[in-house]
């Protein structure tokens, strides 16, 4: 067992106690129990986790008023929600236990259970999270891996852009869809796009932007970078989750890493030039 992940337990268990996190038979698989009690779920931790996503392997048992095929439901929501919450490097169980039990509420409440299949309880594929309706096509981002120092997470994510109003209903979509990025504490932005000024025309006008989001100074070096790597039809968002130390000067070095390795990633560095 990582030490992160034992510190999480410990962490987890104070809070909820002790049964609702047991370690199974076998390693690595824990049993978790839900916020309201009504199930329990299987867990698998991998021997790099927080670096990679656990995996909800099936439902261990249900309570015993619970209605038919309502493990799958359960199941399925904590699927998605896991989805929602993880971020590769930083550990998810509060985060999971905080929004499933939102979620198990507010089905309980507007009682939206699907039909009943009791045969999906144990399915052991992890489902791909729901989509979002109502708000707009979803930006392809691309995201860097996350860098954890003093306690802060940052992670950038990079998507292609051609216009301002399009760069931010990107940023839009993200923190309305993403419950984890809408936590976090700062979403440092910047964008260049270069595009003809009218379709009969070919005269070039560029536009370029960037919000500090409260991480002061941090945008316009993000800007900056951009300028520096000459790149164009992109927006970077780069997400602070704040730890409680400060970093100084040390977090924009963090900022701009992440963020050149999300454009790298993205081919944005190749060849973006109107031809």
């Amino acid at each position: 067992m990582s030490e992160d992940l034992a510190n999480e337990i410990e962490a987890i268990q104070s809070i909820y106690g002790n049964d609702v996190l047991r370690e199974a038979d076998c390693g690595f698989v824990y049993i978790l129990s839900t916020p309201n009690k009504e199930a329990s779920l299987r867990l698998l931790f991998p021997p790099d986790y927080p670096e990679s996503i656990p995996q909800l392997l099936g439902t261990e048992r249900t309570g015993a008023q619970a209605r038919k095929g309502y493990g799958s439901h359960v199941l399925d929501i904590a699927r998605a929600t896991l989805l929602s919450v993880f971020i590769p490097g930083s550990v998810c169980l509060f985060d999971l236990l905080q929004e499933l039990d939102t979620a198990l509420v507010e089905e309980s409440n507007g009682q939206h259970f699907p039909p009943a299949n009791p045969e999906d309880d144990a399915s052991p594929v992890l489902n791909a999270a729901p989509s979002v309706s109502g708000l707009g096509k979803e930006p392809c981002w691309i995201l860097s891996s996350a860098v954890t120092e003093k306690k802060s997470t940052f992670v950038a994510r990079a998507c292609s852009v051609t216009s301002p109003a399009q760069a931010k209903a990107c940023v839009a979509h993200l923190l309305d869809s993403d419950k984890r990025a809408a936590k976090a504490s700062h979403h440092i932005t910047a964008y260049r796009i270069r595009a003809l000024s009218t379709a009969e025309s070919m005269s070039e006008v560029t536009y370029q932007d960037y919000d500090d989001d409260g991480e002061n100074a941090a945008g316009a070096r993000v800007l900056h970078l951009l300028q520096v790597m000459n790149v164009w039809d992109v927006l970077v968002v780069v997400s602070r989750w704040y730890g409680g130390v400060k970093l100084g000067p040390d977090r924009f070095s963090i900022i701009n890493n992440v963020a050149r390795e999300a454009v790298v990633e993205g081919g944005w560095t190749k060849s973006r030039a109107i031809q």
